[in-house]
Formats: C-alpha cells, sequence, structure tokens
C-alpha cells in the first residue's frame, strides 16, 4: 500500500443507489448514515420551472407515470419530465420494493417512508441533507450534475440559471462551500464561470467513449481554466504496463499536470474489468494506484470503509 495515500472524499452516485431507488430521499438518508461526503444530485426541469432530482430527462424508468398519465407520452414514447408541473410529479411513486426500503433507511430519518420515495425538488432535497447534517455525525456537501442544458434550451428553460437561483437561495455561493456542480458540456461549465459568474467549483465530466488522443495536457490547462475537477469514467484512468500490473494512465499525469482535481465514476458492481476482481479491488486501485481525490460509488459504506483502513 503507498504510503502517500490522500484521503479522497467519497460521492454517493445518486445517494446509496447500490441499495435503495436512485435519488430518492431514502437513498441519500442511507448514503449520509454510511459517512458519505458528498451526496449527488441530477437535475433536470418541469413544465412550471422547478427543478427536480431526476437522472434521466424522463420519469418512466423510475416511476409508475405510464400507469398515472397513459396519455402523456411523446412520439418516441418517452414521458419527459419537463412536459408535467410539479404538482403532476408529486403524484407519482418511485419504482421499488418498500419493505426493502423500509428495512434499510434510518428511523430517525425525517420524513414519512412514503415521503422518502418520490421524486422530489431539489430545494427540498437540500432541506433534507442540512437536516440530515444537523442530526447526523458529520457534514455531507452537494454535487448537482446539470443534464442536458441543450436540450432544455431548445425546451425554453434555462437549467443552469434555475440551478444557481436554487443553490444561492439555499447558501452556496462560494468556492469553499460544500459543493461542486458537474457537467458534460463544456460550453455550459464554461457560461457557468463567465456569463453566469459563479464561484462555485465546476467538474467536467468526460464519458468513457472519449478518444483519450483528444485529452492533451494543454486540453486539460484550458479546462482548468473554468474547472476545479474532471470526472472521467474509471477506464480512462485505469490501465496495465507491460507486466500486467495495473497503473495510471497519462490521462492521470495530464489531470495533475493541469492542476485539475481527478473524481473518476461510477464504482459499482456493474461490468467491472475482467482483470479486477470485485468492487473492493477496484476501489483499492483508485485509492492506492491513482490516488484519486474522490470517487462516485453506488455503494458509500464500501468506499468509506476501504478508504478509512488504509488511511
Amino acid at each position: 500500500m503507498m504510503p502517500n495515500r490522500i484521503s479522497p472524499s467519497v460521492i454517493a452516485h445518486r445517494g446509496a443507489s447500490g441499495y435503495l431507488p436512485e435519488h430518492t430521499l431514502a437513498a441519500k438518508a442511507l448514503a449520509h448514515a454510511q459517512g458519505a461526503d458528498y451526496l449527488e444530485q441530477d437535475v433536470v426541469a418541469t413544465r412550471d420551472g422547478r427543478v427536480i432530482v431526476c437522472h434521466d430527462l424522463y420519469l418512466e424508468r423510475v416511476t409508475d407515470v405510464a400507469a398515472v398519465f397513459p396519455a402523456r407520452n411523446r412520439d418516441d414514447g418517452h414521458y419527459y419530465a419537463i412536459d408535467f408541473d410539479w404538482d403532476e410529479i408529486r403524484e407519482l411513486v418511485v419504482s421499488c420494493d418498500a419493505a426493502a426500503v423500509a428495512a434499510l433507511v434510518d428511523a430517525a430519518a425525517p420524513a414519512a417512508s412514503g415521503e422518502l420515495l418520490r421524486i422530489c425538488t431539489l430545494d427540498e432535497e437540500i432541506e433534507f441533507i442540512h437536516g440530515l447534517n444537523r442530526a447526523g455525525s458529520h457534514v455531507a456537501g452537494i454535487y448537482p450534475e446539470i443534464k442536458e442544458p441543450r436540450w432544455h434550451a431548445e425546451q425554453g428553460c434555462d437549467l443552469s440559471r434555475a440551478l444557481l437561483g436554487v443553490l444561492t437561495d439555499y447558501g452556496y455561493r462560494r468556492a469553499e462551500d460544500p459543493i461542486f456542480v458537474q457537467c458534460v458540456d463544456a460550453d455550459e461549465l464554461r457560461r457557468l464561470k463567465t456569463e453566469l459568474r459563479t464561484d462555485l467549483r465546476l467538474t467536467q465530466l468526460i464519458g468513457r467513449g472519449t478518444d483519450p488522443a483528444h485529452l492533451t495536457r494543454e486540453a486539460l490547462v484550458a479546462v482548468a481554466d473554468y474547472a476545479q475537477a474532471i470526472g472521467p469514467n474509471y477506464r480512462l484512468v485505469l490501465t496495465r504496463d507491460s507486466d500486467g500490473r495495473p497503473i495510471a494512465s497519462p490521462l492521470v499525469h495530464s489531470v495533475r499536470d493541469a492542476g485539475l482535481e481527478l473524481h473518476p465514476y461510477t464504482f459499482n458492481y456493474a461490468q467491472l474489468p475482467e482483470d479486477v476482481a470485485d468492487l473492493e479491488e477496484l476501489l483499492v486501485l483508485a485509492y492506492d494506484v491513482l490516488q484519486v481525490d474522490a470517487v462516485f460509488c453506488d455503494f458509500p459504506d464500501l468506499a468509506v470503509g476501504l478508504r478509512d483502513v488504509g488511511a
């Protein structure tokens, strides 16, 4: 084990989504209890301009919207959140095993079980997290992702401006506040810094399909003009040498040279690399070989435990 291991942050990916339905307050309560340093929120907009916490632009994957509003899908079959007012979305229930949820969620969570199992607004989630922070043993930050900002603009919604409005209302204004804002769209992140003039820390997400040849040191220095962190798929930053030993990819060195933090995603049991035995091994490689600054993980308790054992 490397003696100079840093103590990386654990970002609860959509909450404790390895155990409970993603982006529900139940998943966020469990992740907080498991010691996550940040709780992630994917955000999209409703027809009446509310910012809600949902990974997809549409609702049918995680809710009963097709049963409650059977004729409200678009021609592509999707039930888009932006086609519904917030009061309508409040009627929806997240698909899950309610008994399993009840068995996992801390009884002290400040909400009724039904309220823990629905889509919520960003306002509601932040208030909930602030309550957990007051009642718990540590303060968890938040890590919102702006989903498809260009698509939202085409629908007449400035999602980034709406997000910053909510964040400002709840005291997230400064670089030192416990928050990162993430997005795949580099132009939108630059807009956040220049046009919308946010001082919040920003993370540039990088998908697995990105050509590593484009991620030169010069390109990452340009990213550092507007962002503080890079969030790549972990397969872009972990490789093997000629003897089969795990090593950091050249991208990691370029990230460090540019002065950026490294926050790879997503650490879970799905689609593990063939040469990695389990999630535990993958996390140890992230901590000891990659020397990450943070990890996105579906199982915050595992990520926290392995980090703290090796600290």
